[in-house]
């Protein structure tokens, strides 16, 4: 285990130095925004998960294309390294898109992390394409420190490690539990906030394409476990 940690150190170490927090893109350019989420199960002694992918159209908020991938999981969970299970899905998953997405928008955290290289970080690398960050729930962050926003829709407050800025909890819908923002890589958090919002609607406080690839899968996850 701990050649493992000392490898994904490393790994992490190496991608750290390149994360740009710089938007690198126009907003017109974006039209393909991929959701991306998982999910595990075991059976027996054998861990296995579920990537899925559901593409949405930027202005008309349709889905223009949904995959999936699951297979087994070889890699344990460490603390702080999740993304290491996580993007060998993700990567197969994508080899399944007959689309190529301009951003994608993973349901984890991206820079809101103890060493900035959560999911939403981590995968840009392989992807190549701009990434965002949408928790549903607060990664603890040892001296970071946040307000509660206001109840108002879009109202958000910074989460910040002295000058060092993690990423922000937002009131994505009024009067209902924030989501945690972070920038993944290529862009900044005002550019990733604005997206976020674009996609909230009132059936939901997660932005379209986190909320339909977390139904995606569940639903893959049963269809595999039945």
């Amino acid at each position: 285990m701990s050649e493992l940690l000392t490898q994904f150190q490393q790994e992490q170490e190496k991608w750290q130095a390149q994360i740009s927090l710089q938007t690198n893109f126009a907003l017109n350019d974006i039209h393909l925004v991929a959701g991306v989420d998982l999910a595990y199960w075991q059976e027996e002694e054998q861990e296995f998960g579920v990537c899925s992918i559901v593409v949405v159209d930027y202005q008309t908020m349709e889905v223009v294309e949904e995959v999936a991938y699951h297979g087994k999981i070889s890699v344990p969970y460490i603390s702080g390294y999740l993304a290491f299970r996580e993007l060998p899905l993700v990567l197969e998953a994508v080899k399944k898109l007959s689309v190529v997405p301009d951003l994608y928008m993973f349901d984890g955290n991206g820079y809101l992390h103890v060493r900035h290289m959560g999911i939403a970080t981590h995968a840009s690398f392989y992807l190549k394409k701009p990434t965002i960050g949408v928790a549903k729930n607060y990664f603890t962050i040892e001296g970071a420190t946040f307000d509660e926003p206001d109840k108002k829709a879009g109202s958000f407050e910074l989460i910040a490690v002295k000058d060092d800025v993690y990423g922000l909890v937002l009131r994505s819908r009024e009067d209902v539990k924030p989501i945690y923002v972070s920038c993944g890589n290529w862009i900044d958090l005002e550019t990733a906030k604005e997206i976020v919002l674009h996609f909230v609607k009132k059936d939901s406080r997660l932005p379209i394409p986190v909320r339909y690839a977390d139904l995606a899968t569940h639903r893959k996850r049963k269809e595999c476990r039945d």
